[in-house]
């Protein structure tokens, strides 16, 4: 840290202060954290960035007027509290300053609008309008110096794997890559837009087009989403990061050297070693009934389609049927009650479940299982006793096995099967590049940018539905921490992908022109990925709600209070973009 010698506010900060400053003086500015008086005597706790100090107060003068978060500046002595008094629930509790001047530099109110201290239990709304009260809370604070310390340290590890920080527009073109676009109107140009931008995805791109060997940046990404506990409704962070010649493996090496190396350095919970188990994303779907499956749950989906499918049980008739073995026998009605409601608010027809003792299968629909069934059960799930059976069904086999997942999530965390003290990432490759729409037609499923598996002769060959792709996805804990592929370089490869998607030659020419020009002159095969900063830093930070990792974020409705964005313009704003409002 800067010195402070010349600092006529403080020559120390107050989390700083220890034993070794006994019998020094030294000047401190911070603000009021508590004031507690006895009699004409006076302490006080002062508060800033680095910690909390104890000032002892003898003029009764030197506290006329003070309120609580009034911002002052302090001179005073630093001497031992002694044994007796010493406060171990603070860094600086084995001293105090004995005040010899005080002086009010910015004074405060007597009445906040809340507590510092009871900031998080406030309403949304209300914190987010006082979010720099909101952000005075240790907790808050620690979160935005921890961010910083993060965005420092993946600078200085993209720096040691020889990638070169370049900036890429925020004004951009329009282009459909999923989300909607934030628009920006042009004053210059009537009625045309800009776009902010949903990733840097063809920028870097056409950086290694080129010449640039390896880019990053810690990107802004805007996309117009409805709000997630982990995901912001306007704007995002992420590393993004692109290499030139870089194969698949070249990347995944990279991804697990970055995450693995931040893990270890910021937590202390025990991290799996790279290498990071690879799953195939059909793999994935068939064993978890999720493409971003949490490690640390060991309940695996059973696949009993062909044991039951022709049975009589109409739940099972005819379609695909998917299991999940678990100890749960000792639960009571109300647990199995709660589970199946849970399936049916995610879609399903509902659950079932048998319990086995070692003897007999117990459950509302073990009436419908003969001996031989039962058999058959024993053999496929090795069932033992005190094991429960629970079983979903559908016509779809997409859906069953989402619906599997679901549940698996579920009985992970009701039956506390997660193990909360390590982290489990892993990859999940082999995406397929195209899927059904709603409507039954074919549509990209990851990035139109992914170079297929196969090339051309996939495109024009293959099922649309059966092509795989070389895209990829670091998962963390259950949680898509990172997303990236191997990118096409090949301009007719682009078109022809496209144009199985239902884009023309000549959308595609005019949606992605740069892209599409720059493909004639060399480009090389180039591969990379983006991890989610915020939902990293949420990791580090053990929150669950990503406005808890953002300075000045906005609230579920994408509404900022505090700023009072978005907000009505003038008509004169509005006529000089060449834009009239028609609010129906």
């Amino acid at each position: 840290m800067i010195s402070l010698k010349n600092n006529i506010y403080r020559s120390h900060m107050c989390g700083t202060l220890t034993s070794k400053h006994i019998g020094a003086e030294v000047r401190v500015a911070g603000w009021v954290n508590n004031i507690r008086k006895m009699g004409s005597l006076t302490f006080l706790t002062l508060r800033d960035q680095t910690g909390i100090v104890q000032v002892f107060i003898e003029d009764d003068k030197l506290v006329q007027n003070l309120t609580r978060e009034s911002t002052v500046t302090i001179k005073g002595l630093v001497r031992s509290r002694g044994e007796k008094n010493i406060n171990t629930e603070m860094k600086t509790g084995e001293i105090e300053i004995v005040a010899s001047s005080l002086e009010i530099l910015g004074a405060c109110e007597e009445v906040l609008p809340f507590e510092i201290l009871k900031a998080r239990e406030q309403n949304e709304n209300t914190r987010l309008k006082y979010r720099y009260l909101d952000l005075r809370n240790e907790k808050n604070m620690l979160n935005i110096c921890l961010r910083a310390e993060l965005l420092k340290f993946i600078r200085q590890q993209m720096n040691d794997l020889e990638f070169m920080e370049i900036q890429t527009p925020i004004l951009t073109s329009s282009s459909p890559e999923g989300a909607r676009d934030y628009l920006v109107p042009s004053r210059i140009n009537a009625g045309m837009f800009y776009a902010l931008p949903q990733s840097p995805q063809i920028f870097k791109q056409l950086l290694m087009i080129s010449g640039f060997t390896r880019y990053f940046q810690i990107a802004p990404c805007f996309r117009d989403e409805d709000a997630r506990a982990d995901r912001s409704p306007t704007e995002f962070y992420q590393l993004d990061f692109e290499g030139s010649f870089l194969s698949q493996d070249d990347i995944l090496e990279v991804l697990q050297t970055v995450l693995y190396n931040t893990l270890t350095h910021f937590t202390k919970l025990q991290v799996d070693k790279p290498p990071f188990v690879r799953i195939k994303f059909k793999d994935a779907m068939e064993m978890y009934g999720s493409d971003k499956p949490d490690l640390r749950n060991p309940l695996k989906l059973i696949d009993l389609t062909n044991e039951f499918t022709k049975h009589t049980f109409s739940v099972f008739t005819n379609k695909y049927i998917f299991a999940l073995k678990a100890k749960a026998n000792e639960m009571g009605r109300r647990f199995f009650d709660a589970l199946t409601n849970f399936v049916r608010l995610q879609g399903a027809g509902g659950l079932v479940y048998l319990k086995y003792d070692g003897e007999n299968v117990n459950g509302p629909a073990s009436k419908y299982f003969s001996s031989d069934d039962i058999n058959a059960l024993k053999l496929k799930t090795n069932m033992e006793a005190g094991d429960t059976i629970f079983i979903i069904s559908d016509e779809s086999k997409d859906k069953a096995l989402k619906y599997a997942g679901y549940l698996r999530n579920e009985l992970g965390e009701k039956l506390d099967l997660i193990d909360k003290t390590c982290f489990k990432p892993c990859f999940i490759v082999d995406f397929p590049f195209y899927e059904k729409d709603d409507d039954g037609n074919v549509a990209f499923s990851h990035n139109p940018f992914s170079m297929p598996q196969g090339g051309m002769s996939a495109l024009k060959d293959k099922n649309p539905f059966e092509i795989v792709a070389y895209q990829y996805d670091l998962v963390l804990n259950g949680v898509e921490l990172a997303s990236g592929a191997v990118r096409n370089h090949s301009r007719e490869i682009m078109v022809e992908a496209f144009r199985l998607a239902g884009y023309p030659r000549e959308v595609v020419e005019n949606k992605f022109p740069a892209l599409f020009n720059a493909f004639k002159y060399g480009a090389p095969p180039h591969a990379g990925a983006a991890i989610g900063f915020d939902r990293l830093l949420m990791f580090l930070c053990d929150e669950t709600s990503i406005k808890e990792v953002v300075a000045f974020p906005m609230n579920k409705s994408a509404q900022d209070p505090l700023m009072g964005a978005p907000s009505v313009v003038t008509d004169k704003q509005l006529s000089d973009v060449h834009i009239k409002v028609d609010i129906k």
